[in-house]
């Protein structure tokens, strides 16, 4: 080989390094976690707040098409197919502000002649065609608008130091109506006063005679006031919150009914007021109402039924299991007043079932070994609509049975993944918010006769399109412990290679958590990390823990008294079948989760040091004295012979002896449901051994501390991702 020869060679591998270099650099730029969650979002902005017009042939719903997080009103009309954005406030806003931007929207007036909208706790009014109405109402933190079945009369709750026609005291979170007028805005009126600063009406609806309301109220009154103090802008900061502990004396729950014409109101006698209440309805008639309730532990389920004329009250439905820990049911009235429709896992699994009369036989209308999540009545077809998992134990898809029994028929496309439904009014159609793990949420119309879809929205960028994104798939395997059948959900980089073994992250741990949408569980914005995490070499691994909805009773009484316990038995079962699979490198698996998550986090650590090399813990629960009272659906009463043991048990506090892997800690100090104090209680246990740690403390942050702006995010994320790289040394680093 001569000089020439050889220089030409040298210049050949330069620019193939050169080129190969760049290539990298592209790719990881392209999943950096500064790009996937700058803004405008290469996943779009979710479209949500969807409202039918009464006629079922109008939709407005809340976008942003560019990408940005403020959301504008837009309007979809059936009969020609077009969208149109109806407000452009978003123009107003200071992008760097984050603003979420309407909060909700309703059709108003009797021809759907005008838009009612919450916009920073106000409330707005906006003609079709785009005119703002002045609305001076005095009042703050407006929220839950409805319209009754006329259009004529808006109502909504909102909170004001008195009524401004009457100046008459109001305390607590009141109920208040608007009448419709044309081009005018008449003045709101006070319809239902709490009565007590600590009371608030919880939600309420409208009757069919478009005169009763009925509603629920909440109590604090008898819960204790507690002071969290944390360091925020250079000074001490005291926020005072309502907050019960297991217990002590916690919410009390109301129920009644007002004629929104007079005012007149009427409470009704409950059997006993601190039975949380999931659901109730007004019979078509008005005659009747159902409140759906539990026991405070949720192991005494009843549907109470009440003669509004007479006050009196009969038990209609009734059913008691000592293990019983989730409040999945509901109810609804059938066509005609004939009875309920409710959904209740009596069987094994939550299917609807159809009741007559009280304390009288359920006939079951569907089974199977899958669940519902929700469903609505259609009292002109005499079908019921309904969300399960009955395609596959990942997915929430739209079905339908006859009210009398039969044959199930799906109803949404064949497409996998999740819809979340708004009925219209008619029930022909619904509104459906789609996604599944390739495709982020779009709007979509699903026609009930003819079974097809029509999408309305498409808010991806052009950039999205142009990414491999993670490759999710679900896999099936049996507990190392007892051999109960679990799902998990596993995302693979997109040029996974099967004969290599890659370093494992367990998470964001957490109940319900393996679902076929995008990002999977989205009460926190964890999609960006996860897609960066795989693009950096990792596999990633959900499963739905004992405790988590969609595989049945005896899946999720596996939880009961065992925080901490079973739960990570079967993360550890997930991870036993990836390494015997031959997908992760048994010596580089870690493990993240917040709140719950962070729980399980931190037992796994102590208690399986074997299998964990690193973990992650956000805003850890690690003391369940602490929690709130509704936890002790699962981990049981304050109270008992077992005691204080039991909740030892379920306290990853007391079980830090066993911690030897490197742990970082993530909290904002300004957590009002996990105490910060509690996460100091747990470094201090590691310092008196000596244990290593690290603890990111995000001053002024809540509990969300991922949902609570882009620069707190961004910053808490990469302080993860350089943790998790130093200690399980991914492929791409």
């Amino acid at each position: 080989m001569n000089l020439n020869q050889i220089r030409g060679l040298i210049t050949s591998s330069l620019l193939m390094l050169t080129f190969v270099d760049y290539n990298v650099h592209a790719a990881n730029e392209a999943f950096s976690i500064d790009t996937l969650y700058g803004v405008p979002s290469i996943i779009g902005t979710e479209p949500g707040g969807a409202a039918w017009s009464r006629d079922g042939q109008k939709l407005a719903f809340l976008w942003n098409d560019k990408g940005g997080t403020f959301r504008d009103i837009w309007l979809y009309d059936k009969a020609s197919g077009e969208k149109r954005q109806l407000t452009r406030l978003a123009s107003r806003v200071d992008v760097a502000q984050e603003h979420k931007g309407i909060a909700e929207v309703h059709w108003f007036g009797p021809q759907a002649q005008q838009v009612a909208y919450a916009l920073d706790g106000q409330l707005q009014l906006s003609t079709a065609q785009g005119k703002i109405l002045t609305v001076d109402t005095g009042l703050e933190g407006i929220r839950q608008l409805a319209t009754s079945p006329d259009g004529n009369r808006l109502s909504f709750v909102a909170s004001s130091d008195a009524d401004g026609s009457t100046n008459k005291l109001v305390k607590g979170q009141a109920l208040w109506v608007l009448d419709y007028a044309p081009e005018k805005v008449r003045q709101v009126r006070l319809l239902l006063n709490p009565g007590h600063v600590d009371s608030s009406v919880k939600s309420h609806q409208w009757g069919r005679d478009n005169r009763q309301i009925s509603f629920d109220l909440q109590h604090e009154g008898d819960m204790a006031k507690r002071k969290i103090h944390y360091y925020h802008k250079g000074k001490l900061q005291v926020d005072t919150v309502i907050r019960a502990f297991p217990g002590e004396p916690n919410l009390r729950f109301s129920v009644g009914v007002i004629d929104a014409q007079t005012g007149k109101s009427k409470l009704l006698e409950r059997q006993d007021d601190r039975f949380p209440i999931w659901n109730y309805g007004l019979s078509a008639r008005g005659d009747k109402l159902f409140v759906n309730e539990s026991d405070p532990y949720v192991k005494l389920h009843r549907i109470e039924m009440y003669e509004l004329t007479t006050g009196t009250r009969e038990t209609f439905y009734r059913e008691h299991d000592p293990k019983h820990l989730r409040p999945d049911w509901k109810a609804a009235w059938a066509s005609g007043d004939d009875g309920l429709i409710i959904l209740t896992d009596r069987d094994g699994f939550g299917h609807l079932y159809h009741q007559r009369k009280a304390a009288g036989g359920a006939r079951q209308l569907t089974t199977g070994n899958w669940e519902i999540s929700d469903f609505a009545v259609a009292d002109s077809s005499r079908q019921i609509y309904f969300r399960a998992n009955k395609a596959h134990g990942a997915e929430h898809q739209l079905y339908r049975v006859p009210l009398n029994g039969g044959d199930v028929t799906r109803i949404s496309g064949g497409k996998g993944g999740t819809h979340k439904i708004v009925y219209a009014p008619d029930m022909r159609s619904a509104a459906s918010v789609f996604s599944n793990d390739k495709t982020p949420p779009d709007l979509y119309l699903i026609e009930f006769e003819s079974l097809k879809s029509k999408r309305v929205t498409n808010s991806p960028s052009s950039a999205f399109h142009n990414r491999k994104w993670a490759d999710v798939r679900y896999i099936h395997f049996g507990s190392h412990i007892d051999s109960t059948p679990l799902i998990g959900r596993l995302s693979l980089p997109p040029k996974f290679d099967p004969a290599k073994r890659y370093p494992l992250i367990v998470g964001s741990v957490y109940s319900d958590s393996v679902l076929n949408q995008w990002g999977g569980r989205t009460s926190h914005p964890t999609w960006g990390l996860d897609q960066h995490l795989v693009a950096q070499g990792y596999i990633l691994l959900n499963v739905n823990v004992r405790g988590s909805w969609g595989q049945g009773r005896e899946h999720n009484q596996g939880l009961l008294n065992g925080y901490g316990n079973i739960d990570i038995d079967d993360l550890h079962s997930g991870v036993l079948h990836l390494v015997n699979e031959g997908y992760a490198d048994p010596a580089r698996v870690g493990i993240w989760g917040s709140s719950y998550g962070g729980l399980m986090t931190i037992m796994s650590l102590s208690k399986k040091a074997d299998v964990y090399a690193v973990g992650i813990a956000g805003a850890p629960a690690t003391n369940v004295w602490h929690a709130y009272p509704e936890q002790m659906w699962v981990m049981g009463p304050a109270e008992g012979d077992d005691m204080p043991g039991r909740y030892q048990n379920q306290s990853a506090l007391y079980h830090t002896d066993g911690l030897q892997d490197p742990l970082m800690i993530i909290h904002g100090n300004r957590d009002h449901v996990v105490l910060y104090s509690d996460t100091i209680a747990v470094t201090n246990n590691l310092i008196a051994r000596r244990q290593p740690f690290e603890l990111v403390t995000l001053p002024g942050a809540g509990h969300g501390w991922d949902a609570e702006g882009n620069d707190q995010r961004i910053f808490a994320f990469k302080k993860m991702v350089a943790f998790f790289n130093r200690h399980l040394r991914p492929a791409g680093e």
